[in-house]
């Protein structure tokens, strides 16, 4: 935890009661996410001169937790040695776990029946849906994880924003979303617009809108390109499981195929077919990666005549077998260096 410098008033009759905040470490999980969360907490306490916002690292245990950086941390507390806090953070790992969430489901369980608002950070999302404290709740998870999460919880409204504040619940998307998260949660008593905005300013930033999406539109992705070759793209990564051949794409577009070949070549660098299979392979990985889906479905769910043929090109592309590198990964989890 970081220390902050002033030490705790005694209460008065109208000083604010501290901010409680506990962030449970799964291991695996996002640092940088972490530290986004946590230093919108410090700054607010550096800004008023004194601490407001209490902060405390959990773990499952008193060991040190691993993150996804290789780096270790020691927590604060062990996970159920208290259950004081105004609101509790599941810092999410990649990829999700799928066995030992038995002590952690019960706990947020504990936490929600005591009114202690909850929040997920990352992949943390995943761990209060399967806990059964989403239902009926707005919520959001890292772009790369919200196919898998919609799959095992179809009625869940998952959407694609950086985060999401549902009455007690907090969701973000990892990264530097909990930035976004959190100074937002400090507009709200016994922070105020204002301190919001101090603490964007220290940090350099400013305070993103829940609106915004966590991905960036095509259009400042590829900067000053033909809005035509934008289109194109955009019809390339939407239609993923079932390709359009080039000529399909410049008829969609309203050009002659050799006008698409050339502005591939010319702001692309590669062919239109080429930077389609790049597009579907970067899509086949993140599910090979993140999901438990068989092969076969990736395969085919990414517009692959044949695994033989899929295989063929994902080796080409990333030096493994979908299923090799799926397994490095996992062994990788289980003993990490």
């Amino acid at each position: 935890m970081v220390s902050v410098a002033s030490p705790a008033p005694k209460p008065g009759p109208e000083a604010p009661a501290i901010q409680r905040f506990g962030f449970l470490l799964v291991p695996n999980f996002s640092l940088i996410a972490l530290g986004s969360a946590v230093d919108p907490l410090r700054l607010a306490n550096m800004v008023l001169g004194r601490r407001l916002f209490d902060y405390v690292t959990l773990g499952l245990t008193d060991d040190p937790v691993l993150s996804s950086d290789g780096l270790r941390m020691v927590p604060d507390q062990r996970m159920g040695e208290t259950s004081q806090f105004d609101a509790v953070f599941v810092v999410g790992p990649n990829p999700i776990p799928r066995q030992g969430l038995a002590d952690i489901t019960r706990w947020l369980r504990l936490l929600a029946g005591q009114g202690v608002a909850l929040g997920g950070i990352d992949t943390g999302c995943y761990f209060l849906a399967k806990a059964g404290l989403l239902d009926g709740y707005r919520c959001t998870i890292h772009w790369e994880d919200r196919a898998t999460l919609q799959a095992e919880f179809p009625d869940l409204p998952v959407s694609t924003r950086l985060f999401e504040i549902d009455r007690d619940r907090y969701t973000c998307s990892g990264g530097v979303s909990p930035l976004d998260l959190m100074t937002f949660l400090l507009r709200r008593p016994p922070g105020n617009r204002e301190l919001a905005q101090q603490v964007s300013d220290l940090l350099v930033s400013y305070q993103r809108s829940p609106e915004d999406n966590q991905t960036l539109p095509l259009r400042y992705r590829y900067a000053n390109i033909p809005a035509v070759l934008l289109e194109a793209l955009e019809i390339m990564e939407i239609n993923i499981e079932e390709p359009l051949s080039p000529g399909e794409i410049a008829d969609y577009v309203r050009i002659s195929r050799r006008q698409l070949e050339r502005l591939f070549t010319d702001h692309v660098g590669l062919s239109p077919a080429r930077k389609y299979l790049e597009i579907r392979l970067a899509h086949a990985r993140r599910a090979v990666l993140r999901t438990n889906r068989r092969i076969e479905d990736i395969a085919a769910g990414s517009g692959f005549v044949s695994s033989a043929h899929f295989i063929a090109r994902y080796r080409a592309a990333f030096g493994k077998t979908p299923q090799s590198e799926r397994l490095a990964l996992l062994a990788a989890n289980r003993h990490p260096g």
